[in-house]
């Protein structure tokens, strides 16, 4: 693994040790602080290259796209706003995704799978222990976004997410966020409305390179990433890790994000 991921600049399998611990609480202090931390050049670029070349024929022949329309809460209705209420405004989603099940053997599948990247996520949070998800397809999806394409604001249904940025785009694709726009007991919906109507001072901007790892706390911070400029796609792994193991998605959740069950 130390050919893939730089083990020297993120000591990861030296759990324990004065570099480890000082690594984790500094992404621990990050995530307090932003919401969010970046390992940058976490994979190495030799690595980088090869985790590209495996996966852009899949994602170019064999990608499921998912195009849809929603609101920022991915729901169809909020039960106490009208139909008509601003936080309610629809965007559209486009990207072109590629699952578990048709990256299994890739260099990919070796860095969400080692352990150790497991076992210091779940430090950075102060949480026991986190699992490798159980899910065939969705347990790691490559998001592709090519031109004119764009992830839309949007809540997390999950407490965090780590991704890993594969390839950036020319321009565009950059990660805008709205830290901590509601909270588990205020909804702010004036305050959503207002950041899509573009009211909102207080969005930030961030450009990743590729070979970042980013984990994110995304449930109460809105988020998107800009439309791509150019003919070379944004690429992005998602990697999901659970408190508990043996987690699934239902069939109908698969179907509605990859337009399969199996």
């Amino acid at each position: 693994m130390e050919n893939i991921i730089d083990l020297n600049r993120y000591p990861l399998n030296r759990e324990g040790s004065k570099e480890w611990d000082a690594l984790v609480a500094w992404a621990s202090d990050e995530l307090k602080r932003d919401g969010m931390f970046n390992l940058e050049g976490f994979i190495r670029p030799e690595a980088l290259k090869q985790a590209v070349n495996e996966i852009l024929p899949v994602v170019k022949d064999n990608s499921h796209t998912h195009k849809r329309v929603h609101n920022i809460y991915f729901r169809p209705e909020i039960p106490e706003l009208p139909r008509d209420h601003p936080a309610l405004r629809t965007v559209e989603t486009i990207n072109h995704t590629v699952c578990a099940d048709q990256i299994a053997e890739s260099l990919i599948t070796s860095v969400y799978e080692y352990e150790p990247l497991v076992t210091f996520i779940a430090a950075t949070m102060h949480k026991q222990k986190l699992y490798v998800m159980e899910d065939p397809l969705a347990k790691i999806n490559i998001l592709a976004y090519r031109e004119g394409e764009a992830l839309n604001w949007h809540f997390d249904r999950s407490e965090f997410t780590t991704t890993l940025l594969l390839q950036e785009p020319k321009q565009g694709g950059e990660f805008e966020y709205r830290n901590n726009l509601r909270s588990d007991s205020d909804p702010n919906y004036d305050g959503v409305a207002a950041l899509l109507e573009g009211r909102d001072a207080n969005v930030q901007k961030m450009s990743l390179k590729s070979g970042t790892l980013n984990v994110f706390r995304g449930k109460n911070t809105a988020h998107r990433v800009s439309r791509v400029v150019g003919e070379k796609d944004r690429m992005v792994a998602v990697f999901s890790y659970y408190e508990r193991p043996g987690v699934v998605f239902r069939e109908e959740e698969r179907v509605g994000f990859y337009g399969r069950a199996h």
